[in-house]
């Protein structure tokens, strides 16, 4: 983590503040936050218990060619969880927004720009690609896999996380599934706006008690963290109290300002990332 990073506290963003909206290349818009200090809320250290990565889409990229002319696309960024440092979502924002009225020669040179400065910003090499309007079509809209949780007629009367809920029958077989849920909803931890997602749970070993689980994921609809944040909670939580052999947990979020976030986190390897397909809430 370089110095000028090491001290960057959410409450020192842009978030939730009258932003001015730079039209021409400004890299220095992009606002790193550490990932250290909500890891150690968590108990992770410097040996991290998961990988996986952190998925964006951006839907509202803008340049204009060497003639003046308005090119559009979607860009899908994929930041490394071990990187040092998060992004700032409005940044990112303001960030992509200073390319509208800069003159490049080809979508490759923007490939190129946001991939030196995001991976400054984050610390760790980031990969950009770019979907270019011509190819729109081939993008794809699924939902996530599993068995749904929703389904379950149970009372909640908890609306912050409670990991103590979550148990697993560790006096019988050990299995694999993977459960989803829509009804993930955790606040922006600066200004307080919804996160809306759904979350995918993979893993092997002892069976988790769905009802617990689905009572756990819904405390956090008045937690204020961040998407990745929030993610890496329930990773830890689950790990720490089903004690499973194998675990994942993917989490995809509607968009807010033109860009998406979609983190994953895995204690084992499947070859692949999750498919980075857009739901249809997305």
């Amino acid at each position: 983590m370089t110095e000028s990073t090491s001290g960057n506290l959410p409450e020192q963003s842009l978030l939730g503040k009258v932003a001015t909206y730079k039209a021409e290349y400004d890299p220095s818009l992009l606002f790193p936050i550490p990932r250290s200090g909500k890891r150690e809320e968590i108990g992770v250290g410097n040996t991290l218990p998961f990988f996986g990565v952190d998925i964006w889409n951006a839907y509202e990229v803008s340049w204009l060619n060497l003639r003046g002319k308005p090119q559009v696309a979607i860009a899908t960024v994929t930041v490394p969880a071990d990187s040092p440092n998060i992004i700032e979502s409005k940044s990112f924002k303001l960030y992509l927004n200073s390319f509208n009225q800069t003159k490049l020669a080809g979508s490759d040179g923007l490939i190129s720009l946001l991939q030196a400065d995001l991976s400054a910003a984050a610390g760790a090499p980031v990969h950009v690609q770019l979907t270019l309007s011509d190819n729109f079509g081939s993008l794809t809209m699924t939902e996530l896999d599993g068995t749904l949780l929703d389904r379950l007629d149970i009372e909640v009367d908890s609306y912050t996380p409670a990991p103590e809920l979550l148990r697993a029958n560790h006096a019988e077989a050990i299995v694999e599934e993977t459960l989803i849920s829509h009804l993930l909803k955790s606040n922006c931890l600066v200004t307080g706006q919804p996160d809306w997602g759904s979350v995918q749970i993979h893993y092997v070993g002892a069976q988790i008690d769905q009802e617990s689980l689905l009572r756990y994921l819904i405390g956090f609809r008045n937690h204020n963290e961040f998407h990745e944040q929030c993610v890496e909670r329930i990773f830890v939580d689950i790990m720490r109290h089903c004690k499973p052999q194998k675990l994942s947990v993917y989490a995809r979020y509607t968009r807010r300002g033109g860009l998406d976030i979609n983190p994953w986190r895995s204690n084992f390897s499947t070859g692949k990332k999750p498919a980075n397909n857009r739901n249809a809430r997305q």
